[in-house]
């Protein structure tokens, strides 16, 4: 079972929002390149994925591995913190916080006039160790609030990179209403989703995530004809389509958001023509998809740039991580969501025709974040482990 929504009124034009720069710039990138550890996650070329689905091409930007984290969130999220933190140290010094640092100890000595500080956030895994790893870095506190069901090996891979854990019983979208209300001069909280009156800090979420599509523009000749990103709050899809629609006109590409048949939050909200909520419980394998709410801030990019959005059943992303092991990407529930539409889409076929000549751009957005699960579903384990 499946749902494909064609959103008629996507538009191949610039998209704008309210808050945001006019143009995405390479300001994020420039940052991330000064972290410890930072590479560009690798493009990886799929000649016989692409041959098996009658495609021209199959390139998939393999996000199994950032600063060590098996996720892209940690992208998002210390780009996120940076400005935000940059922002406090203006209004409660007084003082423009220097830019001249070069490594991490550097920029922990500008900030720590502002200790003690907690991090905090939501999470159904990877944003919530993203936020704690920059604590980390920064010798700040994290607390993570995580939705009861939370695998716990998710949860124990919070706890290890420092953090506190709260199991909030309910759904993701009652977690973020607790989070909502957490926040103090001492607590600085860092959410991927928005709501009325916290929307600075997710927009720069979405800023952080453009270093992925710089990366890509930087080793793929020209741009692909189709793109399928998985979608959650909406947080790497708007950035997907702030990059592809910045120009404008006829060449930019088809963009697919993905969403498990569960949360279909962005599918539903798209259909009723403004934001609606899909009510729990959201079970899906895929955990970063099991969302109820589009971010208030995504919103307007997902309304205008998304062509289309597919919703799919778990099997789908189990098929998909095993395609991807195949040729050599590791990649959990979630970073399997966008191959597993791809097939959908194709095996579909009506409905959503793919021209035999498309370049096809998928974002794997994980690695392994439940190893037990994973060699469950592919029958080994991880490459490279």
């Amino acid at each position: 079972m499946r749902e494909v929504f064609h959103n008629a009124s996507a538009s191949a034009s610039s998209v704008e929002a309210a808050g945001f720069p006019e143009m995405p710039t390479r300001e994020p990138l420039a940052f991330h390149q000064r972290l410890p550890g930072y590479r560009p996650s690798p493009l990886v070329d799929a000649p016989g994925l692409a041959e098996i689905l009658g495609v021209a091409q199959v390139s998939i930007k393999d996000e199994s591995s950032r600063f060590g984290l098996p996720a892209f969130k940690v992208l998002g999220a210390c780009w996120a913190v940076y400005r935000a933190l940059q922002q406090i140290v203006v209004e409660r010094l007084g003082v423009q916080p220097s830019d001249d640092w070069t490594d991490i100890a550097e920029l922990r000595a500008v900030l720590a006039p502002l200790r003690p500080m907690t991090l905090t956030a939501v999470t159904a895994g990877n944003h919530g160790r993203a936020v704690a790893r920059v604590a980390r870095w920064l010798d700040f506190d994290a607390r993570i609030l995580v939705p009861a069901g939370t695998a716990p090996a998710r949860i124990a891979a919070i706890e290890e990179e420092g953090a506190s854990v709260v199991v909030v019983d309910g759904t993701y979208d009652d977690a973020v209403e607790r989070l909502a209300g957490e926040a103090d001069e001492r607590t600085l909280l860092i959410s991927d989703t928005a709501w009325p009156g916290y929307e600075q800090i997710p927009r720069w979420v979405i800023e952080g995530y453009s270093t992925i599509f710089w990366e890509i523009d930087d080793v793929m000749e020209g741009w692909p004809d189709l793109v399928i990103v998985p979608v959650g709050v909406g947080a790497l899809a708007a950035a997907a389509v702030r990059h592809y629609r910045r120009l404008g006109g006829e060449r930019t590409p088809v963009l697919v958001g993905v969403e498990s048949l569960h949360a279909a939050c962005v599918l539903e909200s798209l259909r009723a023509g403004g934001i609606v909520t899909v009510p729990g419980p959201h079970d899906s394998i895929m955990a970063g998809l099991n969302a109820g709410t589009p971010s208030l801030v995504a919103w307007p990019y997902l309304s205008q740039g998304l062509d289309a959005v597919v919703a799919i059943e778990d099997d789908r992303a189990r098929e998909g991580m095993r395609a991807l092991a195949r040729v050599g990407v590791v990649a959990g529930e979630t970073g399997a969501a966008a191959l597993g539409a791809l097939i959908e889409l194709i095996k579909g076929g009506e409905g959503f025709p793919i021209d035999p000549g498309a370049r096809v751009l998928l974002l794997s957005t994980e690695g392994v974040t439940d190893r037990e699960a994973y060699e469950l579903i592919v029958g080994e384990p991880p490459v490279g482990s």
